[in-house]
């Protein structure tokens, strides 16, 4: 008796069918992680076929950060513990143990393939609204400082990854900010320049209290909302900090 496994080539196969470039990339690392498929050749030349993948779907947010995580993870050629376990942790919260040990898996061989990634950030904008591209965005920040240095790479693939997206300058470097600080990174953060009068930084940090509410996420899940709601704090920071230099309220 002998086992084929092809699990890989069929959940690949299968991922580009039903769920485009992502799919592929998904499919691929679901049937390696997991032996999604094989066939067992019996010894009087039956077969007998077993699965045990369970397909995220294709617009999943999860899944959509974990393909474009490995993306920023392996842009400066080095695979950071920090940077897994910041990812690790995150899963955990949102998914609880057990859920996160298997996206864990699917990640590190996601890690392993080439990915499309241009193919892969047009699918992602056709269906995903932009407060949660942008919460992308902001997350993947975060992994590029998880070992607390931004390798130059890594910068350059989360700007390409925002602007396959379809992010404007302007947001991305409002997001930026946030984890870059300099003298002007409170008004980058609300997207103005330090000219601006003091009414139109009042109107710029209502505009962006609008785009950056936790609420436009709620849908994704607890975690990712905390998520939301620590890029809010840091746009409503960087609000304070204006009114407490310009000495108003």
């Amino acid at each position: 008796m002998a086992k084929i496994k092809f699990g890989k080539w069929l959940g690949g196969g299968l991922g580009w069918a039903l769920g485009g470039p992502l799919g592929g990339v998904l499919g691929f690392a679901l049937g390696s992680a997991f032996d999604a498929a094989s066939v067992t050749v019996q010894a009087d030349g039956s077969t007998t076929y077993s699965s045990n993948r369970v397909s995220p779907q294709a617009g999943d947010f999860a899944a959509s950060l974990l393909v474009l995580s490995a993306a920023v993870m392996k842009s400066d050629g080095k695979l950071m513990k920090s940077e897994l376990e910041y990812v690790r942790q995150f899963l955990v919260q949102q998914f609880g143990e057990e859920h996160a040990q298997h996206q864990m898996l699917m990640l590190k061989e996601i890690l392993k393939q080439e990915i499309p990634l241009q193919e892969v950030c047009y699918q992602i904008r056709q269906y995903m609204p932009v407060a949660q591209r942008l919460q992308i965005i902001h997350y993947l920040f975060g992994i590029s400082k998880a070992d607390g240095h931004v390798h130059e790479l890594e910068l350059k693939t989360i700007h390409t990854i925002s602007s396959y997206l379809n992010i404007n300058a302007a947001d991305f470097n409002s997001l930026k900010a946030m984890y870059f600080r300099d003298v002007n990174s409170d008004y980058q953060i609300l997207e103005i320049e330090p000219s601006a009068s003091d009414d139109e930084v009042k109107k710029a940090y209502r505009r962006m209290a609008v785009k950056y509410h936790p609420d436009k996420v709620i849908s994704l899940g607890e975690e990712v909302q905390k998520a939301a709601k620590e890029k809010f704090q840091k746009m409503q920071n960087a609000y304070d900090n204006i009114k407490k230099q310009r000495g108003f309220s």
